[in-house]
């Protein structure tokens, strides 16, 4: 017998017939005599159906409230869920994230869990009970009501896995597992066994929305084995785990996008020490990553160019506290373009491996494609390019990494 957590997505729970699918597929998990414990997110749809109502009454509603509005929608399907397992005959009991308790942090919208109180859901566990948590959601020191951002079910439920040292953690969702690129623009993409935590860390941090970053994090600080599978087909699906010496024969792993960026530039800023503290301070004070930052030479002497990108949905924001913050020491100006887009190549392999940037530049060179920024780690790889480029850049650098062939270890 084994403790098992499985999430579902919003897909998942669309409509009333899919949630009796998730039912019978917990039933069949409970009849192999494992425990239990579902994390479940709000049926597909039902956030942004209640973003619109909020914008409707305000175009900026307030955050706190916000996190009140929007852990709603998990309410309906973990209640939905729960009724469905007990007409099969499945003693279940659902909870809302501060019931259990999912303790987090303030940040509302994009709050981060601190802990979570077991108890409840072990003594559930052990009188047979199905357990249905709402992901997403958590409550403050304060007894707020907090939402983790998107993708936050995923989270949630790596996090309860870790909590209650499950025996392995299922995320099911609308694709069949973790692919070299995204099948919607690449036909050549294939399916991968498994991936080592920090290439899964890399792809979800740069767009692969199979997997939410903070979810991996947490699997690989209490290394949590995460099985990524499809809720609608019974085909074995992708490990995510430990590396192995086999993972870093392989190059390359993965090729990600992510369209949800903007960048910005402020020209001629004073080359001093302390500046960039100065810049990105009020940005972080505000709760917005940055992600590639990039200083130049100016051609004005003693000045330098900063340009820095961050996610679409703060851009707004962020540049009306840069312009803000540029009135201090006299920065001379303030440039931005929201039509970029990051590709990434990511692989374990890199470390070991010389002129895998090369190769890179020269599959996107041979494409006419101009890189504007680059960032490196010890195994990716990101450029900023042009929008428009993105599926053309993706197929290529697939291509130019032979991403379609199986490797080695996978053949055998």
């Amino acid at each position: 017998m084994a403790l098992v957590v499985q999430k579902y997505g919003g897909t998942s729970v669309g409509d009333v017939n899919r949630i009796r699918n998730v039912a019978k597929r917990v039933l069949d998990t409970k009849n192999q005599g494992h425990e239990v414990v579902v994390v479940v997110s709000a049926m597909a749809g039902e956030t942004d159906k209640l973003i619109r109502l909020a914008q409707q009454v305000t175009p900026h509603p307030d955050e706190r409230e916000m996190d009140v509005l929007l852990s709603t929608g998990e309410q309906v399907s973990i209640a939905l869920l729960s009724i469905a397992l007990k007409t099969m005959g499945v003693d279940s009991k659902s909870y809302l994230g501060f019931q259990i308790k999912i303790a987090t942090d303030s940040a509302f919208g994009k709050a981060r869990i601190t802990g979570i109180e077991s108890e409840k859901v072990m003594n559930d566990l052990k009188r047979g009970r199905v357990v249905v948590v709402a992901g997403f959601q958590g409550v403050d020191d304060l007894d707020n009501i907090t939402t983790l951002g998107r993708g936050g079910s995923d989270t949630t439920a790596v996090a309860i896995a870790a909590a209650l040292k499950a025996d392995s953690c299922e995320i099911y969702t609308d694709v069949d597992g973790v692919y070299t690129t995204d099948p919607n623009i690449c036909s050549k993409a294939r399916k991968l066994n498994k991936i080592s935590y920090d290439e899964m860390l890399e792809m979800a941090s740069l767009g692969s929305k199979v997997l939410q970053i903070r979810s991996v994090e947490f699997a690989k600080k209490y290394d949590v084995p995460i099985h990524v599978r499809s809720s609608f087909n019974e085909n074995p699906g992708t490990i995510v785990c430990k590396e192995d010496k086999d993972m870093e024969r392989v190059v390359v792993s993965g090729v990600t996008y992510n369209k949800n960026e903007a960048r910005i530039e402020i020209m001629r800023v004073p080359d001093v020490p302390g500046i960039a503290a100065k810049i990105f301070k009020p940005i972080a004070d505000a709760n917005i990553v940055v992600d590639m930052i990039v200083q130049t030479s100016s051609t004005e002497m003693g000045c330098a160019d900063m340009a820095f990108t961050v996610p679409k949905t703060d851009f707004a924001k962020t540049l009306q506290i840069v312009k803000e913050t540029i009135k201090e020491f006299g920065g001379k100006e303030v440039k931005s373009n929201e039509d970029i887009a990051k590709v990434s190549i990511v692989g374990v392999g890199m470390r070991s491996h010389s002129n895998v940037a090369t190769q890179m530049f020269t599959a996107l060179a041979k494409e006419g494609i101009n890189i504007q920024m680059i960032s490196t780690s010890e195994i990716k790889i990101s450029c900023i390019i042009d929008s428009k480029y993105t599926e053309l850049a993706v197929r290529a650098l697939h291509d130019a990494f032979e991403l379609d062939k199986p490797s080695v270890t996978e053949e055998q």
